[in-house]
């Protein structure tokens, strides 16, 4: 693409950038937006804005203009990959989102390295341009769109409950029938106490600051390399733009055998459930994927700096990569379940808080990318990237061992250790509302009076 338009290699990094950038900032009127409207006028709006830029970049001439584009795009995309964890959570229990939520997370970890496999051939074809990879894009989002139209159904509690009001309110020809959301705060009210959550949640929850610092780095180093295909593959081995991107098909590879394997490993789980013992699943449960895998997370990324070399086998290299797609979903999947099961109703806000810092950070290392690589290497760019792993190897065991008492010190999570009274109490005032003189429609009591 920027072959076309006179760009540096730099500048070609912002354009990927733009689309990071997007997402992040994209993050936080997401989370206000679903529970105001709901989980699908939220997917069903922002991807058919998502249909309008990728439309746009794939007809603009100028590189600005597909810059902009991106942006946009990476905009009016991070709805879905804001609320998708919510939704997840809305439609399973605890134990078989423990099955059903790794197959969410594959697909939004491996995207981001399947793309460069098709990217990589299309503009290697000489019968095809680059502009072919945009209009692939758009008709793979159509066709995702058009089945979300027609299949998707709506499952955000609290609009239900609005339906069901509105509902009763009509066959009864009572109009004291109502619910809560139906009286919560306007989006706008909702957002002026969103935006700030973020940047405060990572200053004071440590369960979201040290797993969102986690996933910063994997995706810091998921967009190194992909920034660095040239540096890594591509001039130590003499390889075509297509071969050079199937090389990334090594982390798509370790992604689905974590993937494959997960619902075996997983399958133990339903004796620590309250269906079986009568209690609930501890939070720290989930975090045992990421204690096995996080030391990995190092040792693979001085496996692929030192092992990068001309006169040593590509599938060296190929087998840190796949090391390195194993951790990168294990970590993905363990941390974000714990969050989903420690934060409950707040878990929303607390993975808009991760998702922002996540895609931001990514994005400024998207546009850092090729000037370490050009000044420190391979070798020296991997090597620091691994001390940073192993600062952060031993956070999801201090998590396992010291996470109930975190979780007490904090207003939004909670634990099968909690009374639900308790956890109400504190979080009273934030979501909570009373309604006089009307029959208000609730999910554990599906009918009682204010």
């Amino acid at each position: 693409a920027t072959g076309s338009v006179h760009q540096s290699s730099v500048a070609e990094n912002a354009y990927t950038a733009a689309y990071l950038f997007g997402i992040g900032a994209g993050s936080l009127p997401a989370g206000p937006l679903s529970e105001t409207l709901g989980w699908n006028p939220t997917y069903l709006a922002s991807t058919f804005c998502c249909l309008l830029f990728v439309l746009g970049s794939a007809l603009t001439r100028s590189f600005t203009g597909q810059v902009v584009c991106q942006f946009f795009v990476g905009l009016c995309s991070s709805a879905t990959l804001a609320v998708n964890g919510a939704s997840v959570r809305d439609q399973f229990r605890p134990v078989k989102r423990a099955f059903v939520f790794p197959v969410v997370a594959w697909a939004n970890v491996s995207a981001p390295v399947i793309a460069p496999i098709c990217g990589g051939w299309i503009v290697s074809n000489p019968a095809l341009t680059w502009r072919w990879t945009e209009w692939i894009t758009l008709t793979i989002l159509a066709a995702a769109f058009l089945v979300a139209l027609l299949f998707l159904s709506e499952t955000y509690l609290p609009i239900l409950l609005d339906w069901e009001a509105s509902h009763l309110r009509k066959t009864t020809g009572d109009n004291r029938y109502t619910s809560e959301h139906a009286h919560a705060e306007p989006f706008f009210r909702r957002m002026q106490k969103t935006v700030p959550p973020p940047a405060i949640w990572w200053g004071t929850e440590p369960v979201v600051a040290v797993l969102g610092a986690d996933l910063v780095l994997l995706y810091s180093l998921l967009f190194l390399f992909l920034s660095g295909l040239d540096y890594i593959f591509k001039k130590a081995y003499n390889l075509s733009p297509g071969q050079t991107g199937s090389c990334f098909g090594a982390i798509a590879a370790g992604s689905t055998a974590f993937l494959v394997v997960a619902p075996g490993l997983y399958g133990w789980a339903r004796s620590h459930t309250e269906h079986v013992r009568g209690r609930r699943l501890a939070p720290e449960f989930r975090l045992w994927p990421a204690i096995v895998t996080a030391p990995l997370l190092p040792v693979a990324l001085l496996w692929l700096g030192w092992g990068n070399r001309p006169d040593v086998s590509l599938w060296y290299s190929l087998g840190a990569c796949f090391v390195f797609g194993v951790v990168l979903i294990a970590v993905y999947v363990s941390s974000y379940e714990y969050i989903i099961d420690s934060y409950g109703d707040h878990a929303a806000v607390a993975l808009a808080s991760v998702m922002m810092v996540r895609y931001l950070v990514a994005g400024g290392v998207v546009m850092a990318a090729r000037p370490m690589y050009e000044k420190l290497g391979v070798n020296w760019t991997m090597t620091l990237l691994g001390c940073a792993a192993a600062v952060l190897a031993p956070a999801p065991v201090l998590f396992w061992i010291y996470g109930p008492k975190l979780r007490k010190r904090s207003p939004y999570a909670h634990g099968p250790e909690d009374d639900p009274e308790e956890i109400q109490s504190r979080t009273t005032g934030v979501y909570s509302v009373v309604v006089k003189n009307a029959i208000v429609c609730r999910p554990s009591i599906y009918m009682s009076v204010a």
